[in-house]
This record gives C-alpha cells, structure tokens and sequence, in this order.
C-alpha cells in the first residue's frame, strides 16, 4: 500500500466519499444534542430526579427493546435501498424528536417519554448500520481502514461536538422543561440536513449490489434472514474474533459509563480551577475522550498497515486495562479527564479495527445484517453493564473493586482474542 494511498486528502478526492462523510457528521452531530438534551433533563434538570437504578432503567428501555427487534432491520437493509434508508430513516428521526421535545415541554416522563426516546434511538441504530454497510461503496478496499478511521473518529467527535453545543445552548436556554424541550427540538435541524446530503446519492449506489424485490417477508423468512446473517459471521473467524473483542470492550464501557456520571455527579469535587465538578466536569472528560478518539484516527491506520489489525486490537485492550486502573483509582478530576482520554483512543482503535475485519471479510449481501448483529451486541452488553453497576456501585461511584474489575475484563478480552486471532 502506498503511503500517499491512505492520506485524508486522497479519501475526500472521492465524491461519494465525502457526501457519505457529510451525511454521518450531520447526523451524529444531531445525535449529541439530542443525547445532551436526554442526559440535562434525566440527570441534571432540577425539575427532575433519578438514582443510580433509574438512569440504568433508562438505558435499558431505550436501548434493549430495540436491541431485541433491531437485528430484523439488517434483513431490510440487505434488500432496500441504503442511499432511501438513510434519506428516510433521518426524516423520521427529525419528526420523532419533535414529539420527544414535545413530551418534555410538558413535563411527561415514565413509559411515555421512554418510549419516544426509544423510537429515536431505534432509528439512529439504523442509520449507523446503513452508513458502515454503504462505506465500501464509496472507497477502495485498499483504503479501507483509513476510510473507517477517518469516517467513523469524526462522526464520534461530531456526537461529542454536538454534545457540547447542546451543553451550551442550556445555558442559553435554561435548565428547566422549556429549556431542555428547545434543545430537544435543536436535534430536528441536523437530521434534517443529513437526509439533504443522502439524498444527493444515486438509487444503487450504496448497494446492496443484488437487491431481492420481493415486495413483503414474512416473520420467519426475516428471522431466518437474521440467522444467516449471524451464520455468515461465525463462520469467518476474524469477523466473529472482532465482535468477541468488541462485546467485551462494551461491558468495560458500560461499567464506566456509569461510574463517570455517578463520580461526577455526587463523588468527586471541584479541583482547582481547571477541574470543576458536577456537568461541567463530565463535559471536560467527554472532551477528554474526543481528543483521545481523533489520535487515534491518526494512529491506527499506520499502526495497522505495520502490526496488522489483531495486534492492534489485542495491544488497545490491554492498554484499556492498564489506563483505566491506573489512572482511575485516585479518583481525582485531573486523573479522571486523563483516563477520559485514553478509553476515547482505545474505543476507537478498537472500532475502526473491527469495522474494517468485518467490511473485509463479510460478503456485501450479508452486511446489513452483519453490522445490525454488531449493533445489537454492542447495545446489549453496555445496558447489561450498566444494569449490573447500578446494583453494584455506591451513590458515589467510588468503588476500586469496580474499577480492577474492569481491568480484569479488558485483560480477559485480550488474551481470549490474541488466542482466537492466531487462527486466522
């Protein structure tokens, strides 16, 4: 591979290329003041309150009901079109918003307010799925990896972006109902635009290359498309070695996940001027991450073309443990926003590693079904983590048997892999 080949300019020369990389930034961007806008007024509205089994609870009813009907989509997404899916599935996300905020605005939470939150995270599982299925349709295989660390870093860092302007906007808006119901609604405007930059896609040109043209499935026939699905990833090695990697990774995730908003929320105080406490805080550690994650970009596609991806993903989970355990357990501000930072470069590292294995290695009739099986194993193990840390982690979050926990599941992970992957 020639060094010039992997270089961002020559990705963004590719014009399909670049409206797919549109498509992704406007729609994570949406997803981050749509999450900031969940996250105010679940945890930080004072016109609200949840504990540490409420905010699990929350995740589970967002995340798993769609966890178990979701994998269903990748039939959908192996017969429709990805360029339609991604066009349609973000104008629906965009009128759903408007009801979530709709349901802040008034005051609505329980079932109801769960319900429209799921349906919004439902569809944006689907458009991820969409988006990783479509990218070997606008790149070379050759580039691949540096097409996956450059399309799905600045989509994370789009979320996290987002994720800030939302956290700015509150303070525009108040951190009351009607506050957090216009930034709600905020979320519509990028969404919008991110079914814009599909729509400029061809009909075929996101694939899948042959289409079935049945005109309606049956439950079974779906079903029986999602087992082949899952079939056809077991039965290549790398592919299913890279989600064993990844599910594992989630587990760590969700363990920290909670730990991080508990810590910053009743744990840990104010260190100096540099390192405040409370929303503030957990936002410096969101940045954290996000610069963590664009190094990664950087990294990984060299470190790739010169270790290979196994060893990549072997080495990152290792260095998962090591920085999460050493950096976490004084559970100060300053050591949190550095272990912030390096799960940000071990997240992605890992990601653009198993996304490429499984664009590599799984036929293009089957990957929308592959990648929503991916999807939903990495729903499924951080709402269990987080379930299991609900029950388990102290008001505070402070808790070093959690932490060496993590640890112990990150090394785990990388032995279980580095064994696996020697087969191949």
């Amino acid at each position: 591979m020639q060094k010039a080949e992997t270089r961002i300019p020559s990705l963004l020369a590719a014009r399909s290329f670049r409206r797919l990389l549109e498509t992704r930034l406007l729609a994570q961007f949406g997803d981050g003041v749509f999450q900031a806008a969940l996250a105010g007024t679940v945890l930080f509205n004072p016109q609200r309150a949840a504990d540490p089994v409420a905010v699990a609870a929350g995740f589970a009813i967002l995340l798993l009901p769609y966890s178990m009907v979701g994998p269903f989509a990748g039939v959908w997404l192996d017969r429709w079109s990805r360029r339609q899916v991604l066009v349609r599935a973000n104008l629906l996300r965009a009128a759903l918003v408007a009801v979530v905020a709709a349901l802040v605005l008034a005051g609505l939470g329980g079932t109801l307010f769960y319900i429209a939150g799921l349906a919004v995270f439902s569809v944006n599982r689907f458009i991820l799925a969409a988006l990783s299925a479509a990218l070997p349709h606008t790149t070379d295989r050759e580039v691949l990896v540096s097409a996956n660390a450059l399309s799905t870093t600045s989509g994370a860092v789009a979320t996290v972006i987002g994720g800030g302007a939302g956290l700015l906007l509150s303070q525009l808006a108040g951190s009351g109902d009607p506050g957090y119901a216009a930034l709600t609604l905020a979320a519509a405007i990028p969404y919008l635009g991110s079914a814009a930059a599909a729509s400029g896609f061809g009909r075929p040109e996101l694939g899948p290359d042959q289409v079935a043209r049945a005109a309606r499935l049956s439950a079974g026939e779906i079903a029986r498309g999602m087992v082949a699905g899952a079939r056809h990833a077991w039965a290549r090695p790398p592919a299913a070695a890279a989600l064993l990697a990844i599910g594992l990774h989630r587990v760590c995730f969700g363990l920290l996940t909670l730990m991080t908003l508990l810590l910053y929320r009743n744990g840990v105080h104010t260190w100096g001027v540099m390192f405040p406490a409370g929303l503030t805080g957990l936002s410096e550690v969101l940045g954290a991450g996000a610069v963590g994650t664009l190094l990664a970009a950087v990294v990984t596609p060299p470190a790739v073309r010169r270790l290979g991806k196994p060893r990549v993903i072997t080495l990152s989970l290792i260095g998962g443990a090591v920085s999460q355990v050493g950096l976490g357990l004084p559970f100060l501000p300053p050591t949190l926003v550095a272990a912030g930072f390096a799960l940000g470069f071990v997240t992605q590292a890992i990601k653009i590693c198993v996304d490429t294995t499984l664009q590599e290695t799984v036929a293009d009739d089957y990957r929308g079904r592959v990648f929503s099986v991916y999807d939903t194993l990495y729903n499924v193990t951080f709402v269990g983590a987080v379930v299991l840390a609900a029950f388990v982690l102290p008001a505070t979050g402070v808790s070093s048997p959690m932490l060496l926990t993590v640890g112990a599941v990150y090394l785990l992970a990388a032995a279980g892999y580095a064994r696996t992957s020697r087969r191949y």
